[in-house]
C-alpha cells in the first residue's frame, strides 16, 4: 500500500540509483576490490584454521566429528544395502526350496 505512494516510489528509485552508482564506483576501484579479496582469502584461512582446532579438540575429547559421523553413515548404508541383498538371496533359496 505504502508503495503505491508516487513519492515513496521517487524515494527507492533514487535510493536504488545512488546505491548502484556507489556499487559501480567501488567496484571499478582496484584498490577496494583486492581489498575485498585479501578479506575474503583470509576469513577462509580464519575458518580452516578454527575448523582444524575443533576437529583436535574433538579428539582430545573422545567425540566425533562431522566427518567421523558421516563416515559412520555411509558405513551404515553400506551394510543396510548388504543386508537387504542377503534377505532377498534368502527369501530366494527359501522360495526355490519349497518348490
Amino acid at each position: 500500500m505504502i508503495m503505491n505512494n508516487p513519492m515513496v516510489k521517487k524515494l527507492v528509485e533514487t535510493g536504488e540509483e545512488r546505491v548502484g552508482k556507489l556499487t559501480q564506483q567501488l567496484m571499478s576501484n582496484e584498490k577496494f576490490v583486492a581489498m575485498v579479496q585479501n578479506l575474503v582469502a583470509r576469513s577462509l584461512a580464519a575458518k580452516g584454521t578454527l575448523d582444524s582446532a575443533l576437529r583436535t579438540t574433538l579428539s582430545a575429547m573422545n567425540l566425533p566429528s562431522t566427518a567421523d559421523l558421516e563416515q559412520l553413515r555411509n558405513k551404515v548404508d553400506d551394510l543396510e544395502r548388504l543386508l537387504s541383498s542377503v534377505e532377498s538371496k534368502v527369501d530366494a533359496l527359501v522360495a526355490a526350496k519349497k518348490k
